[in-house]
């Protein structure tokens, strides 16, 4: 297996994708998504007026990273759009693409049907397997949902070869990677590609509808808010025997921050995008404490990060994150008004509005499932009708929201949105990964040790 380094990744995947011939999509124009205008701030340009490659009678995707959310998300778009195909599959690891392709062709090649025609030779494994399905020429759109440190990377690549892109949350893991991000969303721009990303709750009618009611002053001025993402636990995978540090590090990914970015941003960035949303932007600078005691050995994630965000008016959002056992879970954001308050709560559970004496002004109600299958269907829809979105800078932004707060807690400075997006030098990835391989030592990041980079 080739080694690869940052530079190598977008360099090598640049140069071979622009000689590959551009990406086509699907068939005529059908909906008008209508939903789309509360999705992101206009000056991100998620519209734009520029053409896609011209469409083919089926839009063909080639899924890389064959994990949970990466099978989830085609049997998502499987399940919502009827013209739709998935044609190739990419994975560290060839089984689990394996038994991905096979549970997605059980569920949906009935009566005669082949929505997923992956042979064998198009299911690809090792750190390069992306590249190879980008190098298909009859793949139109891709699903990213591999380890989020590989995210920007992977991108960046699509975006070179003309790949309409869903990307899976968040975007980046550290400064390096918003920084590539911003400029694949600007080349996704000017030659009419798409790209939607995995922050279903603007997708949602529940946050759609309560955050436009807001919007329209049902609360009056927005004062302060709250934001919280606080479960019992996730995952560990324990080391299996003859596994290099690569190979380990890769396969129990969520415990190491060049992999993950820590609970906040691989988790609760779907939050920290509502207050984005909410507020309107990125928070002028960022304070924050956290704890560790409960972690196994080898992980470098925090138990807790909790972090006051502060805009430019001087509203603040105070956002906690946490994994402790045998404790409350909580995973609403909560927006205080003059004149009252709006509870967006997560998954099912919908939006209320009251007035300051708790009188309920607005109510409906969640279906996260739907949400997902809802980002599917626009992103498909617009590379149908040639109107690409492009959303990816929004998501960039909110995940170094996430990643700012990380570092703030992690070295206990305050983190100023000017120092991580104009001055920082943070970038986590290995200068080499390869399979096998040698991977970075895990530390844990102590307060006053660790500093700002």
């Amino acid at each position: 297996m080739s080694d690869q380094s940052r530079r190598d990744f977008i360099a090598t995947t640049a140069a071979a994708a622009t000689a590959a011939t551009a990406a086509t999509a699907a068939t005529a124009a059908t909906a008008a998504l209508s939903a789309a205008s509360f999705i992101a701030p206009s000056n991100f340009g998620a519209w734009q007026s520029a053409k896609a490659p011209a469409p083919s009678k089926t839009i063909n995707i080639g899924v890389i990273g064959a994990g949970g959310r990466g099978s989830g998300a085609a049997n998502d778009t499987l399940s919502i759009n009827p013209n739709v195909r998935i044609v190739a599959i990419a994975d560290i690891d060839v089984a689990k693409a394996t038994a991905a392709r096979d549970a997605l062709a059980e569920e949906y090649n009935k009566d005669g049907a082949t929505r997923v025609a992956v042979p064998n030779e198009r299911i690809f494994g090792g750190i390069d397997g992306y590249q190879k399905v980008l190098d298909l020429k009859d793949v139109d759109l891709v699903i990213l949902a591999t380890a989020p440190g590989f995210r920007h990377v992977h991108i960046t690549a699509a975006v070179a070869a003309r790949k309409h892109v869903f990307a899976e949350k968040p975007v980046c893991v550290d400064v390096a990677g918003y920084r590539a991000c911003c400029a694949a969303h600007d080349k996704a721009l000017a030659q009419g590609t798409c790209i939607v990303t995995g922050t279903q709750y603007r997708r949602q009618p529940s946050f759609i509808e309560g955050i436009k009611k807001i919007r329209e002053g049902m609360i009056g001025d927005v004062v302060a808010m709250t934001s919280r993402y606080c479960s019992n636990g996730i995952w560990y995978r324990d080391r299996k025997p003859g596994m290099s540090d690569m190979e380990y590090q890769i396969y129990n990914w969520m415990h190491f921050i060049w992999l993950s970015g820590d609970q906040i941003t691989e988790q609760a960035v779907h939050n920290i995008d509502v207050v984005h949303w909410v507020m309107g932007g990125p928070p002028v600078r960022a304070f924050a404490s956290g704890s560790r005691w409960n972690r196994p050995a080898d992980s470098e994630m925090w138990d807790s990060i909790s972090c006051d965000y502060e805009f430019a008016d001087g509203r603040i959002c105070s956002f906690t994150g946490r994994h402790w056992a045998n404790s409350d879970n909580q995973g609403d954001n909560v927006v205080y008004g003059s004149k009252g308050i709006a509870y967006l709560r997560a998954f099912d559970s919908g939006t209320q509005i009251t007035d300051r004496n708790g009188k309920e002004l607005f109510s409906i109600k969640g279906n996260i499932g739907a949400a997902y299958k809802q980002e599917h269907k626009e992103l498909v829809e617009a590379v149908v009708a040639s109107r690409p979105i492009v959303e990816l800078r929004q998501t960039a932004e909110s995940s170094l929201m996430a990643v700012m707060g990380r570092e703030a807690a992690y070295s206990g400075q305050t983190a100023t949105w000017d120092f991580m997006t104009n001055k920082s030098q943070l970038d986590l990835m290995p200068k080499l990964v390869t399979i096998p391989g040698d991977a970075p030592a895990p530390f844990v990041r102590k307060p006053g040790e660790y500093r700002l980079q």
